[in-house]
């Protein structure tokens, strides 16, 4: 009784401490807020000229990440909502509907009067209740300058059926945040998690709320047992009993004054019912333990229902804290969990069966030709290159080379090549590396939009659409491509630049860094003139080589062998290189 006592005073101090630390965030954040509902509040009166529904064709939607992509539950359709997009200098957010039609290939904006206000970093549901509605709540929305947060905690509802939107006013729901989690469960909405944060604070949740989809009454829960600490970004799936399971996450605590740690949560978690599905229901956390080869930790991952009772993980990020700077590796693998066996297993392309058989009968044939024969092919075509190069707006040059081989190239190929492209498949078309995209899976078809990932300094927000077949695994079919002329990037140098440039301009706002490469090429430029540049770009390289090589590889095609791919990656990291110093 002793230690039971103890464990439950301690329980009650922490919530205690949760509490206050909500309280001191709400205040200093309330004046941030204050100020940002105001353009808020244009922007919505903006959106409220709009009287009808206008419904027209378009290109795919402009780059961005942290939106929403749902399927529709009666038509083959995709809905896209919301998102962000940030070029170096601003933050732009978005309340836009776009629909996807997946027998055209084809997007359309639907313009919608009287929408939810522009956010990123919210949660959508479907259910399939009259015609189809879409969920909407919370989300975020930042100043311009990217430096103030204003954290929504309203709760819409997008009536398919009637193309309407309606805010549902509800009392008792959870308080503003952003990044957390939200599922459909049983005729009810479950949220779980996420966060808050102020210009110098910041809190993360744990608490479960529920809404009632016939009563509209939200309620929060109060589960027994240990449940997962506070976080965002997790992965949140029901099983067809109505439990709940969390997977992963991202937090960060002060460890000292302006000094943060972020932790990436690996941890995984049941919520589940001991009623029999009333509101009234008691709630239980309780830890999971599953088999199988579990994802490596990372955050910004994206999360879908796939086929077969599986939920799946796609992509991500895995940060590596440095004290001055974060250095990311990001991902475009797959991860499924088996619900029913409690099992992670990842997700590994089998390739086109025709394809395989092709490759099979190609070797046959070549090792049953003749020397001579062989000897012919040589003095035939050889390898052709095809350099493609796209100057985006802010003046980056992105070069993409293909080569295609010619026959001579094709019998030099080894054994052991062949037999790592049947195995590894690594060569095919796939998604490049990226955190931050948007999912959804209709009729087993898994579909990814957008997202982001990082070279060096420089954000790459993504606009392209792609697909797998989950059911069969074989390969990625690309529905739209990246269009590099909507990239454009703005460094915060660049004014800097301006001002140097300037007679009679005073230095004293400039960068120490710069200051103290000027010297050091004064003091030591006879010594070496051409050696620090080198090694700068080699420092670079070093760090951001693997992801040019995976963004080369995407753009290459299944038949780019790899020292190709090197090279091409290479090239383009120098031209980037180049073009930014």
């Amino acid at each position: 009784m002793g230690k039971k006592g103890k464990r439950e005073k301690k329980g009650k101090g922490a919530e205690k401490t949760a509490a206050k630390m909500e309280r001191k965030v709400y205040r200093r954040a309330k004046k941030e807020e204050e100020d940002l509902e105001a353009l808020i509040a244009e922007f919505q009166s903006l959106d409220a000229k709009k009287t009808q529904v206008v419904e027209s064709s378009c290109p795919p939607p402009s780059p961005r990440l942290n939106g929403s992509l749902s399927a529709h539950p009666e038509k083959d359709e995709l809905i896209l909502f919301g998102g962000e997009y940030f070029n170096g200098q601003k933050t732009y957010l978005y309340n836009e509907l776009y629909v996807y039609n997946i027998r055209k290939n084809s997007w359309s904006k639907v313009e919608i009067p009287n929408p939810p206000p522009r956010r990123c970093a919210h949660q959508a549901a479907v259910v399939p209740t009259a015609g189809g509605q879409l969920w909407i709540f919370g989300g975020e929305f930042a100043s311009p300058n990217g430096e103030q947060f204003y954290h929504y905690k309203d709760l819409w509802v997008l009536h398919l059926a009637t193309k309407t939107w309606e805010q549902i006013k509800a009392s008792g729901g959870p308080s503003g945040r952003s990044g957390h989690r939200m599922v459909a469960c049983k005729r009810q909405l479950i949220v779980f998690g996420g966060f808050h944060e102020s210009a110098r604070d910041y809190i993360y949740y744990n608490d479960v709320y529920a809404f009632n989809l016939d009563s509209f009454t939200w309620s929060k829960l109060a589960p027994s047992g240990i449940g997962p600490a506070p976080r965002s970004g997790c992965q949140m799936a029901t099983t067809p009993e109505g439990s709940i399971i969390i997977y992963g996450g991202y937090s960060k605590q002060r460890i000292k004054k302006d000094v943060d740690k972020g932790t990436l949560h690996t941890d995984m978690f049941l919520l589940k019912t001991e009623g029999a599905g009333k509101e009234e229901d008691k709630w239980a956390w309780s830890r999971l333990n599953p088999s199988g080869v579990k994802p490596t930790p990372r955050s910004g991952f994206s999360v879908a229902i796939g086929p077969n009772n599986r939920s799946l993980l796609f992509g991500g990020v895995h940060d590596e804290e440095e004290e001055e700077s974060i250095e990311g590796d990001f991902f475009n693998d797959i991860y499924f969990y088996d619900i029913g066996k409690n099992r992670w297993f990842p997700g590994q392309l089998k390739g086109p069966k025709s394809e395989k058989k092709q490759r099979r009968r190609g070797r046959q044939a070549e090792a049953e030709g003749a020397e001579d024969e062989e000897m012919e092919k040589q003095h035939l075509q050889g390898p052709v290159e095809i350099v493609k190069e796209v100057v985006t707006e802010d003046g980056t040059v992105m070069t993409i080379k293909q080569v295609i081989a010619g026959p001579a190239e094709e019998e030099e190929r080894s054994e052991s090549e062949e037999e790592e492209e049947d195995g590894a498949l690594g060569q095919q078309v796939e998604p490049c590396p990226r955190s931050n995209a948007m999912l959804a899976v209709k009729h087993g078809v898994l579909y990814v939009y957008g997202g982001m990932f990082e070279v060096g300094d420089r954000q790459f927000t993504l606009s392209d659409l792609y697909s797998i077949d989950l059911h069969k695994m074989e390969e990625w079919k690309v529905l739209a491509e990246m269009d590099p002329k909507a990239q454009e990037w703005l460094e915060e140098s660049e004014s800097d630049e301006e001002e140097d440039d300037t007679e009679g301009a005073e230095g004293g706002e400039e960068e120490e860094e710069s200051s103290e490469e000027e010297s050091e090429d004064e003091e030591g430029e006879e010594q070496h003139p051409s050696v620090q540049p080198d090694e700068k770009y080699a420092d670079y390289l070093s760090r951001t080589e693997q992801y040019w090589i995976k963004l080369a590889r995407s753009n290459m095609g299944p038949d780019a062998k790899e020292k190709k791919v090197v090279k091409v990656a290479h090239a383009m990291a120098k031209t980037f290189y180049e073009d930014s110093v």
